[in-house]
């Protein structure tokens, strides 16, 4: 990925056409994405937010689970939980940990899974990528909820959403 990474490292906040690349998988890269949102890059944190930013851009989840990929090279890395958190909201608009504004919608949903007695919101970023809540933004979320049977009930921004929850 050197000499591609290179000349992408100048736009580390472009958005890139990764679901239609489709190189073969070249192996697997040292890279950990922590449940806490930290990356890690041989066992130490990657110190670069621009670099973690693009690796977020080249990130992917296919069949050989979370990948890197370029238009020429594909490479599998290691995921805790789920490769985004999402750590703040204003009215329906959700901000991912990279930066990213998810508006509440179809295409950015709000699922929560329930682990035993733990509830787990998560929200869509993009593709098959998904972000999981902080505590924090959960609390908050959670106090203008209401619970009917599978259902949580919020009301944000005026508009009422019906968001499932799952058994995990």
């Amino acid at each position: 990925m050197n000499g591609w990474l290179t000349e992408a490292a100048c736009f580390p906040d472009k958005d890139y056409p990764v679901e239609s690349w489709q190189p073969s998988l070249c192996g697997a890269i040292d890279i950990l994405i922590r449940r806490d949102g930290v990356w890690l890059h041989e066992g130490r944190p990657i110190a670069r937010p621009a670099l973690v930013r693009l690796f977020s851009r080249l990130l992917r989840r296919d069949a050989e689970g979370y990948v890197l990929v370029t238009p020429v090279e594909k490479l599998s890395i290691q995921v805790e939980d789920l490769p985004f958190r999402i750590i703040d909201f204003e009215g329906r608009v959700f901000r991912s940990d990279q930066g990213v504004s998810l508006p509440l919608s179809d295409t950015h949903p709000l699922v929560i899974d329930v682990k035993g007695e733990e509830w787990r919101p998560r929200m869509r970023v993009r593709g098959d990528l998904w972000g999981r809540l902080t505590r924090a933004c959960a609390a908050r979320l959670f106090e203008t909820a209401e619970l009917d049977g599978e259902i949580v009930r919020l009301k944000l921004d005026g508009q009422g959403f019906e968001i499932p929850v799952v058994s995990a």
